[in-house]
């Protein structure tokens, strides 16, 4: 009969410790922001994820009435800023603001790599994208149909570039290859704008880019956009047909999205999810992404949200497997 009291006291102990846990963390959430939020970006500052940081950051901090800061931790294709983040304590303080590829590719490629659904609590898409194949102006290349007639004449002598080895760029074209039946050389470069470079003068005949810091160029003529990854046009390039509309379907698109530590309540995510789809939905915060030609996503819950990263994550799993990549 003593053990039995014993035991029952004791679970009775266990469940009011444990009632006065999530009662006093449930107090801190209601009085959260009590101090400044550290926003963790996955890109150094001056990027397109750098801006889309700070305007949000503001509007977050005017909402919240407490300052959200950016701290840039750029370096490993993202995975500097996810560890950073993952390891921090999930109490509304430290998020990250991050975009597909450091997201759901970084588990195909590092071992090391935090699973993005064991590890965070997804909060918001922001914004919702495909990438851009451009050609040099100095190759009879506009679309698909001439690059792989161009490259057939070539096999294994040409070479494409992407903003660094295993990033979306490169594995969205590997899977081309794949499809096409092509013989490439990868270049790998430290960004976008090296890629850009390289191909307008001739030295690349084709490679990758992001849309918001090449769109001058793209415009200018000297670049020539050929492709679009995902799933829709770009509404900066609508005549520039996406991969699956040249028979080369491509299963993902690239977006930007919040996170918060695992753990972190349901409450204050789906609070953060609010303020974060509102604030897109004001054409004040659509008006400045524009201008710095950056996308604007579909209002999604945290629960759909998270479906997109699960989707994802299996999805490049499965073209880095194709393209014959390891994780490390």
């Amino acid at each position: 009969m003593n053990t039995r009291r014993q035991w029952l006291a004791a679970v009775l102990a266990l469940t009011a410790s444990s009632m006065a846990s999530s009662m006093a963390f449930a107090q801190d959430n209601e009085g959260w922001p009590n101090r400044p939020v550290k926003l963790v970006v996955a890109s150094a500052a001056g990027g397109g994820t750098d801006a889309l940081a700070r305007i949000l950051a503001e509007q977050l901090g005017s909402v919240f009435g407490k300052p959200f800061v950016v701290e840039n931790k750029p370096g490993a294709n993202g995975l500097i800023a996810s560890e950073t983040v993952s390891a921090a304590a999930p109490d509304g303080y430290t998020l990250l603001l991050t975009y597909a590829g450091a997201m759901v590719v970084n588990p195909a490629l590092y071992t090391r790599a935090p699973d993005p659904l064991k590890r965070f609590e997804p909060i918001a898409q922001i914004g919702s994208f495909g990438n851009l194949m451009v050609a040099s102006p100095k190759v009879p290349i506009h679309n698909l149909k001439e690059l792989v007639a161009y490259a057939r004449q070539r096999p294994g002598q040409l070479s494409y570039g992407s903003w660094g080895m295993g990033s979306g760029g490169h594995l969205t074209m590997e899977s081309f290859l794949k499809k096409a039946n092509l013989e490439m050389v990868h270049a790998p470069y430290k960004g976008t704008a090296a890629v850009a470079t390289d191909v307008q003068s001739g030295l690349l005949p084709v490679g990758w880019v992001d849309v918001s810091s090449q769109i001058g160029l793209v415009k200018a003529g000297r670049l020539v956009p050929i492709a679009v990854s995902g799933s829709s046009r770009l509404p900066q390039f609508p005549n520039v047909p996406t991969m699956g509309e040249q028979g080369y379907p491509f299963p993902t698109t690239s977006w930007y999205g919040m996170f918060a530590p695992a753990g972190t309540s349901a409450a204050l995510v789906d609070r953060l999810n609010k303020e974060v789809v509102r604030a897109i939905a004001t054409p004040a915060f659509r008006d400045r992404l524009t201008a710095l030609n950056l996308p604007v996503a579909p209002a999604l819950t945290p629960a759909q949200f998270r479906k997109v990263v699960a989707d994802d994550t299996v999805a490049w799993q499965r073209i880095a497997q194709d393209a014959g990549v390891k994780p490390e």
